[in-house]
């Protein structure tokens, strides 16, 4: 047959207009079970049985370590494919070889390729996307892959692969329709990516969660490291956009001068997830202290990490940070309050199936707000978002767009303020788009 799409904008459309994506639909675009993406594995030859991976999940964090882990693997001169979700600007963000967007190309031909199975199978939008980073991964002969898991783990597309250490960076309260209402039930829907014999890292010990995963472990015989029990990060400087960091490993001073692209004091918890998996991949990959300082202060021309607190001007200073359930988004908020300007504008937009009372709880009374709506179908209508707004107290203005309310708030703010966009990471990925 002909090929269905001529070029990559057409495929792409494809991909979203015809297969159900979470940011549309929400729950709706989840297959359960691990069948249908084992269904299209192996239609296409089971590329994920050619690859070398770490998997890794978690509430929050799994995607700044993910990356983390990732430049560090590639400070050791190896080729390293990266597997994340959702994307911000470019679809082509999730599936990275050594920081380079795969291929428009790529993308066309798989999808030219196997439209008719894609019809036939009627897989989801996330389906597809796992496989053709694994094809991708495969075609280019990788030395291993940093798979980042979508949502929970037990029953995520990704967990189909046989990895060679797993990651859990936390726990917390996002997605309980799916996941479950309490941290234990979430904790065991994480722990499913937990295999035999495979090292597992647990980022945060925590009193609820703690026996869940020690009892996966000890069922899988997999090794278990809580990376808290043994590392210490702390941020001690920030100096433009990156932050100077001490280490401590089992109290004993490991380093004290590392350089890391990266911003945000929750970044400590994701750098100790971070340094405890590498301490264990550290002898079948050759990792080094060197490869490590390489690692993190090349972060994001390594690896094309970008809407992680991060600063998109200055004069007056704009950040955008993804963090989007309770705890990421009080952490966000925490970070905010250490920073220095003279008056404070939060551009502010939700996505609907979160507890959004929870997230105005952490919201800072003295700033002028700009409430708006991002350009996706499951954002929570400006009606709705007045009517929370106003039901805590928080005046502001409302924007139908992202662009909108960041033109307001450019025009209002002194070279000395601050701007802060965030609440969902759809509302951070318009924002780069402004920029």
């Amino acid at each position: 047959m002909d090929k269905p799409f001529s070029d990559y904008s057409a495929a792409l459309d494809f991909l979203y207009q015809q297969l159900p994506m979470y940011q549309n639909v929400g729950k709706r675009a989840f297959k359960p079970g691990l069948e249908n993406i084992q269904e299209l594995l192996a239609a296409i030859g089971n590329p994920e049985k050619d690859l070398t991976c770490i998997h890794i999940a978690g509430t929050n964090g799994k995607g700044s370590t993910s990356h983390f882990i990732a430049s560090i693997l590639q400070a050791t001169g190896r080729r390293v494919g990266l597997y994340t979700s959702p994307h911000y600007k470019d679809f082509r963000e999730r599936i990275k070889v050594n920081g380079t967007l795969v291929p428009k190309s790529f993308i066309l031909d798989f999808i030219n390729q196997h439209y008719s199975l894609i019809l036939d199978l009627q897989t989801s939008y996330f389906n597809l996307t796992v496989a053709m980073a694994f094809v991708y991964f495969a075609e280019a002969k990788i030395d291993i892959a940093v798979i980042e898991t979508g949502l929970g783990g037990r029953l995520d597309s990704t967990n189909v692969i046989s990895p060679v250490l797993s990651v859990i960076t936390n726990i917390g309260y996002d997605h309980q329709d799916m996941l479950g209402e309490t941290l234990p039930e979430i904790a065991s829907e994480k722990a499913g990516i937990i295999k035999r014999d495979c090292p597992v890292v647990i980022g945060q010990t925590h009193p609820e969660t703690q026996s869940v995963f020690e009892a996966f472990a000890k069922k899988n015989q997999a090794p278990i490291y809580f990376a808290d029990q043994h590392y210490h990060a702390k941020i001690t400087q920030i100096i433009e956009d990156k932050s100077m960091v001490e280490i401590h490993r089992e109290k004993v001073l490991f380093a004290k001068d590392f350089v890391m692209d990266a911003l945000g004091k929750y970044q400590e918890q994701n750098l100790q997830s971070t340094l405890m998996s590498v301490e264990l991949l550290a002898a079948a990959y050759g990792i080094t202290k060197k490869h490590i300082t390489k690692g993190l202060a090349d972060l994001k021309k390594s690896t094309y990490y970008i809407g992680r607190w991060q600063v998109l001007q200055q004069d007056p200073k704009v950040i955008a940070d993804s963090g989007h359930n309770k705890e990421g988004f009080a952490e966000a908020m925490k970070q905010l309050k250490m920073q220095d300007y003279e008056k404070l504008h939060l551009i502010i937009g939700f996505s609907k199936g979160k507890d959004h009372r929870e997230l105005l709880q952490s919201l800072p009374r003295e700033a002028s707000y700009y409430w708006t709506k991002p350009s996706v179908i499951r954002a929570l209508p400006l009606s709705e978002l007045q009517l929370l707004s106003q039901e805590f107290s928080f005046p502001g203005d409302y924007f139908g767009t992202v662009q909108q309310a960041l033109d307001q708030a450019l025009s209002k703010a002194s070279p000395n303020d601050l701007i802060f966009i965030g609440g969902s990471s759809f509302t951070v990925a318009d924002a780069l788009h402004c920029f």
